[in-house]
C-alpha cells in the first residue's frame, strides 16, 4: 500500500514536472520577446520597483525580481526540500540499493562539470566563481523532453532520471549554502538556528498541523535572508522538519507536497524565468559563447554532464555497486546524461548568485540556453532514434 502511495506521488510530481516544462519554455519565449522589443525598459522598470517596507524592527522593502528570486524561490527550495526527505525516507533513495545508481551518477554530473568550467576559468578570479553554473540539471525541463516519449521509454528510466535529479538539487543547494553566501550576521544566523530547533522540537513531540511549521517558516526566512546565507536555503529547513511516516497513511510531508506541487511548476518557476531570462540579444553573446566563461558552461552541461553521469553509473554498474533499472540500457543512461545537461533554471539562479555584473550575468544566461538547448535536442534524438531501433529489431523477430 505504501508502495502504491509513493508511485502516484511520483506519477502526480512527473505528470507536473513534465508539463510545468511547457510552461517554463512558453515563459521563456515570451521573457526574450519582451527584452527584445520597445516593451523592454518598462520591464525592467516593474521588476526594479520595490515593494515592500521599512520600520524601526523588520526591514521589508525589496524589488519585485529580489522577491522573486529569494522569496518565490524559497517556495520552490521547500518543495524541493520536501521532495528530498521523502525520497530518502520511504521513496527510491531509502534503501542503498535503490539510491546508488542515481546518488553516484549525480555526483559525477556534478564534478566533471565543475572541473570542465575550473580548468576554463580558473585563473581568472571573477569569472571563478561561476564554477557552480553547469553542475545542476532542471528537473521541470528534463522530465518534460522524456514525458514527450511517453511510454516508449521504461518507466525505470523516469524514475532514475527523477531521483538523479533530486540529489542533483541537494548538492547544488549545499553548494549554494557554503559557497553562494555572504558575510555572516551571527545574530539573525542564532535567532533562525533557534526556530530551526522549535520546529524539530514540534516534529518529535508529534505536532502534525502545518501551521506550526510553516509559520515560523517565514520567520526563519526573514532572519537567514538578513544572516547573509541565502534566503532559500529557509524552505529547505523547514522541508527537513515536516513530518512523515512510512506507512500508508498520508503525511503532512506528502499533504503539503501535494500542495505546493502545481504551484511551483505552473506559477513560482514560469514567474523565475520571465524575470530572469529577459535577455537583449547582442552580436557579442555569439562570441561570448566561446569566451571562457561561455565554453566553461556550455562544455560543463553539454559534455561534462553526461560524461558525469555515465561514466559514473557504468563504473558503479561495473563495481556491482549498483545496477541499471530493469529495460534501462546503456544508450538510455547516455540519453538521460544529456538531459541532466539541460541546467536552465538552477543554473541562471546559480548564475544570478554568481556574478554582479549584468553583463556576465547575461553571457551566463545566453551560455545556459543554448547549452540547454543542444543538450535536450539531442538526449532527445537519442532517446527517441534507438527506441525506434529497437521496435524495428522487436518486429523483424
Amino acid at each position: 500500500m505504501t508502495k502504491l502511495i509513493n508511485l502516484k506521488l511520483f506519477m502526480h510530481f512527473f505528470r507536473s514536472s513534465s508539463a510545468g516544462g511547457i510552461f517554463l519554455i512558453i515563459s521563456l519565449l515570451v521573457s526574450l520577446l519582451i527584452a527584445n522589443s520597445g516593451w523592454s525598459e518598462g520591464f525592467k522598470e516593474i521588476l526594479n520597483f520595490k515593494l515592500g517596507f521599512n520600520a524601526a524592527w523588520v526591514h521589508l522593502q525589496y524589488p519585485i525580481v529580489l522577491w522573486i528570486n529569494d522569496g518565490l524561490m524559497a517556495v520552490f527550495f521547500l518543495l524541493v526540500g520536501l521532495e528530498i526527505k521523502r525520497e530518502v525516507i520511504e521513496g527510491e533513495l531509502s534503501s542503498f540499493s535503490h539510491a546508488a545508481l542515481p546518488v553516484l551518477a549525480a555526483v559525477g554530473g556534478v564534478v566533471v562539470p565543475a572541473f570542465i568550467y575550473a580548468s576554463f576559468n580558473s585563473p581568472d578570479p571573477v569569472a571563478a566563481k561561476g564554477w557552480g553554473i553547469p553542475m545542476a540539471t532542471d528537473i521541470a525541463f528534463a522530465l518534460g523532453i522524456l514525458s514527450l516519449l511517453g511510454t516508449r521509454v521504461p518507466s525505470g528510466l523516469k524514475i532514475f532520471l527523477a531521483a538523479l535529479a533530486i540529489v542533483d538539487d541537494l548538492i547544488a543547494i549545499l553548494v549554494i549554502a557554503l559557497f553562494y553566501s555572504s558575510e555572516l550576521n551571527f545574530i539573525y544566523l542564532g535567532y533562525a538556528c533557534a526556530l530551526f530547533v522549535l520546529l524539530i522540537v514540534f516534529n518529535r513531540a508529534g505536532i502534525k498541523n502545518l501551521l506550526f511549521y510553516l509559520l515560523p517558516g517565514i520567520i526563519i526566512w526573514y532572519f537567514i535572508h538578513h544572516s547573509g546565507i541565502h534566503a532559500t536555503i529557509a524552505g529547505v529547513l523547514v522541508a527537513m522538519t515536516v513530518p512523515t511516516n512510512e506507512d500508508a497513511t498520508e503525511s503532512p510531508l506528502e499533504k503539503l507536497e501535494h500542495f505546493l506541487t502545481r504551484p511551483v511548476n505552473f506559477v513560482i518557476m514560469p514567474i523565475f524565468a520571465l524575470a530572469n531570462t529577459n535577455i537583449t540579444f547582442e552580436s557579442a553573446m555569439i562570441e561570448g559563447l566561446v569566451s571562457n566563461l561561455g565554453l566553461g558552461i556550455m562544455l560543463g552541461l553539454f559534455l561534462g554532464k553526461p560524461i558525469g553521469i555515465f561514466a559514473m553509473s557504468w563504473l558503479s554498474v561495473k563495481l556491482k555497486i549498483a545496477q541499471l533499472p530493469e529495460s534501462v540500457s546503456w544508450v538510455h543512461v547516455l540519453g538521460l546524461g544529456l538531459l541532466g545537461g539541460i541546467g536552465f533554471t538552477m543554473s541562471i539562479f546559480i548564475a544570478l548568485l554568481s556574478f554582479e555584473d549584468p553583463l556576465l550575468q547575461n553571457e551566463a544566461k545566453f551560455a545556459i540556453l543554448a547549452a540547454s538547448t543542444l543538450a535536450g535536442i539531442l538526449g532527445y534524438c537519442i532517446l527517441s532514434l534507438y527506441n525506434k531501433r529497437q521496435s524495428r529489431t522487436f518486429r523483424e523477430r
